[in-house]
């Protein structure tokens, strides 16, 4: 399993258009084979920061996500909204067992 934390700094001019995209974009994720969660928060600490955080079953689900039209294509766009590069994390886990 791997999990993503990939933090956002928005232009709080453009932040309407930037939710926008990233509904469209977390919405047709949340259908993909293999992903697991897929959700954007707003950093309480930091204006205009979001983390999309994803869980991925494997790396083909993640590789998959990031070929798919509505990744690439949020991500063709994000030049438009964002004020930094996106600051990504990888991490690989495993399931809590009882």
């Amino acid at each position: 399993m791997f999990i993503i934390h990939a933090v956002m700094q928005v232009n709080p001019e453009r932040e309407e258009l930037f939710l926008a995209e990233a509904r469209s974009l977390v919405s047709a994720t949340h259908e993909e084979e293999g992903n697991i969660s897929y959700e954007l928060y707003k950093q309480a600490t930091g204006e205009n920061t979001y983390i999309m955080v994803e869980t991925w079953r494997d790396a083909e689900a993640m590789a998959f996500h990031n070929t798919s039209p509505h990744f690439t294509g949020f991500a063709a766009k994000a030049g438009e909204f964002l004020t930094a590069p996106l600051d990504v994390k990888v991490y690989t886990a495993e399931p809590v067992t009882k």
